[in-house]
């Protein structure tokens, strides 16, 4: 089974290019779950959203939480039932939290839950994450320049063992970075 993670910051393109993969190995008749977090269809993850709109400290500490217990249901129902399992915004979430807990967070996570050599950090300049999600209807606590950034230095300095990918470029000059990564580590694992 591959467990495969996208995470990055908001309008990095964490969501299409996790349905491009899940394309990439259904489309060899391989099955795919794609879980984004935070998800709809569970109270966590509804919770998790709805703090995330919000402002304030309780609602930050609210957001993390939720945020947290959405992931550990998404695994706990999901890991190892189908050949792939694609997980949006997974284990950065701690980034938004101040850095030695982020780190100690971050640690405590790749300790309990599944990682793999197959996860993706999406990255890209603040300037950039906020223009792309000044299109959206909705807008989030954190989008804003100022924790964009402390968010993007902190999760630069958590993934030391992911792929990052810049995604300044097209879609599709994305897509074929995380192709060519992934059809190379299928080659060494195959």
């Amino acid at each position: 089974m591959r467990f495969i993670i996208i995470d990055g910051l908001d309008g990095s393109g964490k969501s299409t290019q996790a349905k491009f993969i899940q394309k990439k190995y259904q489309s060899t008749g391989e099955s795919v779950i794609l879980r984004e977090h935070p998800s709809d269809d569970n109270p966590y993850g509804l919770k998790a959203k709805k703090a995330l709109l919000g402002r304030g400290k309780v609602n930050k500490i609210k957001a993390s939480v939720y945020y947290a217990m959405d992931v550990i249901r998404s695994v706990r129902k999901y890991n190892g039932k189908a050949d792939n399992i694609i997980m949006v915004r997974y284990l950065m979430g701690v980034a938004y939290l101040p850095l030695p807990i982020a780190k100690l967070l971050y640690k405590f996570f790749t300790i309990i839950l599944p990682t793999s050599e197959y996860m993706f950090f999406l990255d890209l300049e603040p300037e950039e994450s906020l223009l792309r999600m000044s299109k959206r209807e909705d807008e989030e606590m954190f989008e804003n320049i100022a924790d964009l950034i402390k968010v993007r230095k902190k999760a630069l300095r958590l993934t030391m063992e992911w792929h990052i990918i810049n995604t300044i470029g097209t879609i599709d000059d994305v897509k074929d970075d995380i192709n060519t990564i992934l059809d190379d580590m299928d080659g060494k694992n195959g």
